[in-house]
């Protein structure tokens, strides 16, 4: 195995080809760590719907790598490390330790149920590196099932936090910690394998760094990082260098703040001077009464994506691609809440902000890139009930995707997550196996995908129906009031909506979101997300794409025929028309 051939940091004289190599063998070691998480995990959420983040740092807390799952997961990733640093210091950290860590306020997290563990890793006594993973715990304690919910209004309600605190001690676990985070929460079980699991994830990553630096030679590795972030650091100064001048806003509205009330204004104000890309949040509502506000670590991992996806989309994820983003929100707003405000249901405007940052650079990038917003929403369902030995609660949650913008080069796609989020689903049969549940439908959404040349995509309908007289459902689903903006002429995508017995004589409309909410044993609820805004006017839509949408039955023939034309539709069906 070679590295980059540079003689010091910063230097031109690496090979791009060995530093492509490099690159992927230390992407190889983050999987190969991933992958160890999600096998030797407990709880469906991380083993069946991968609900979890892994990545390596070098002694100074820079980011060197992760994994390709859960974007917004790295700032609880990168916040975690800012904190056993600032408390411990390197000095501090011994080999053999391992750290954990949650709190939104204490230690850079985003919510409280993403627990992040933190690994050492020294070579020849000295710390060099540090493995990291991150799991979403389904319960953390707190004053609901899940330690989530839109109408909590402090971290107080929301579970048990934890700031940076040693977990291993040069070896040995610390039980008594264990079992006293573990039994404030409503699954102790899950909650002692998923940590344990976790440490040993880190153990993983540390020896497959280990076996790097003896096959390469430590200082040839540490030279090989350097240039890698060097590199990153200088192609994204290079496209942002390409943008045009000027201030591009782009502005979306969530339904409430989570007590109700009026809409919330998320706005993303972003101009490029001189390789640096200045992010400003100014415009965007006030901190929330509910839980969605948004911690910095999550604010940042938000934007760092937006940039990455649509400036480019191939670079690597480490410290580089920080370096050329300027991130500010005024305090005291929704993206920059005021302690101790709720953060719980963060990522509902975490996935605004990366909304609205991709329609700001959207502006300044070629007619060719162009998308429509995406369903920009993070629709979750959650079941709860006491366990039948009396013994704890049992917590499911589901987090469903929804449609993508269409975009300047074909329609957007179908039922699928976007953004920050890039979980699962949990299969039907992994989850009728588990939980007094019943799958009814797991299907797209007709009609849900805005019109235009090129549609949007579809949402996601999940229908479940109750088989336990105590349990208690949690929904959350923004967009039932504001549909994903179409883009050149396109149509808005269709909104959400959440409704109990569909289809019965007893169906009742739900709000979008509920907590807490009674389904008896045989009733069912079901929630519709959002699809994806169109791109460009609908009456450029083909006909061969209007037939293969309503034969296909993603769209009906009346929305078709509202959409682009009674007559265009009805030639098209007739497969008469060009």
């Amino acid at each position: 195995m070679t590295t980059p051939s540079t003689s010091a940091p910063g230097t031109d004289t690496f090979d791009p080809i060995e530093m492509e190599v490099f690159s992927n063998r230390l992407l190889s070691i983050t999987e190969e760590m991933g992958n160890t998480l999600i096998r030797s995990s407990f709880s469906t959420n991380i083993k069946e719907r991968k609900d979890c983040s892994v990545a390596l740092f070098d002694a100074a807390g820079r980011l060197v790598a992760q994994a390709a799952h859960v974007p917004v997961h790295l700032g609880s990733l990168s916040g975690g490390i800012d904190a056993v640093l600032r408390r411990y210091g390197a000095a501090g950290v011994r080999p053999g330790d391992a750290f954990l860590c949650n709190d939104a306020y204490l230690a850079g997290g985003t919510h409280a149920p993403d627990i992040t563990v933190i690994t050492p890793i020294f070579h020849e006594g000295v710390l060099r590196f540090f493995a990291a993973n991150i799991g979403h715990h389904t319960d953390v304690g707190g004053a609901v099932p899940g330690s989530t919910s839109h109408h909590l209004k402090t971290v107080w309600e929301e579970g048990i936090r934890l700031p940076a605190m040693r977990i291993v001690r040069e070896g040995e676990l610390d039980m008594d910690l264990l079992e006293m985070i573990a039994h404030n929460t409503r699954e102790p079980d899950n909650r002692m394998h998923d940590i344990r699991a976790q440490i040993a994830t880190n153990d993983k990553g540390a020896k497959l760094m280990l076996e790097l630096v003896q096959q390469s030679g430590l200082q040839s590795v540490l030279s090989a990082i350097d240039s890698i972030m060097v590199y990153t650091e200088r192609r994204l100064r290079n496209r942002i260098a390409q943008l045009p001048a000027g201030t591009y806003t782009f502005t979306e509205r969530m339904d409430d703040d989570g007590m109700g009330g009026d809409p919330v204004t998320i706005q993303a104000n972003v101009h490029a001077r001189d390789g640096q890309l200045y992010v400003d949040f100014t415009g965007t509502g006030k901190q929330a009464r509910g839980a969605f506000n948004l911690p910095a670590s999550a604010l940042n991992a938000s934007v760092y994506f937006a940039v990455k996806a649509m400036l480019d989309p191939e670079l690597m994820p480490n410290n580089g691609l920080f370096q050329p983003i300027t991130i500010t929100a005024p305090e005291g707003t929704i993206t920059n809440p005021r302690f101790p405000a709720a953060v719980g249901a963060r990522v509902t405007t975490a996935q605004r902000v990366a909304g609205t940052v991709i329609g700001a650079l959207g502006q300044l990038l070629p007619p060719d890139r162009a998308m429509a917003s995406c369903n920009d929403v993070m629709p979750s369902m959650l079941f709860s009930v006491p366990m039948q030995d009396g013994k704890g609660t049992f917590v499911y949650l589901e987090t469903l995707g929804g449609g993508a913008g269409g975009r300047a080069q074909g329609d957007g796609m179908d039922g699928i997550q976007v953004h920050v989020t890039n979980t699962s689903n949990l299969p039907a049969e992994a989850l009728e196996i588990e939980y007094p549940l019943l799958v009814e439908e797991y299907a797209l959404v007709n009609d849900s995908g805005g019109a235009g040349r090129h549609r949007g995509g579809m949402g996601i309908a999940r229908q479940i129906r109750s088989l336990h007289d105590q349990l208690i459902c949690t929904i959350r689903c923004d967009a039932a009031l504001f549909g994903a903006a179409g883009l050149n002429g396109g149509l808005a995508g269709g909104t959400s909506r959440v409704v109990q017995n569909p289809g019965r004589p007893d169906e009742q409309r739900l709000a979008n979101k509920i907590a807490g909410h009674p389904l008896a044993n045989g009733q069912s609820v079901r929630l519709e997300t959002p699809g994806g805004g169109g791109y460009g006017i609908p009456a450029e839509r083909s006909a061969a794409a209007i037939r293969n949408d309503v034969l296909g039955g993603k769209v009906s023939r009346a929305a078709a025929e509202r959409d682009y034309g009674t007559e265009r539709v009805a030639l098209a069906l007739q497969g008469d028309a060009a």
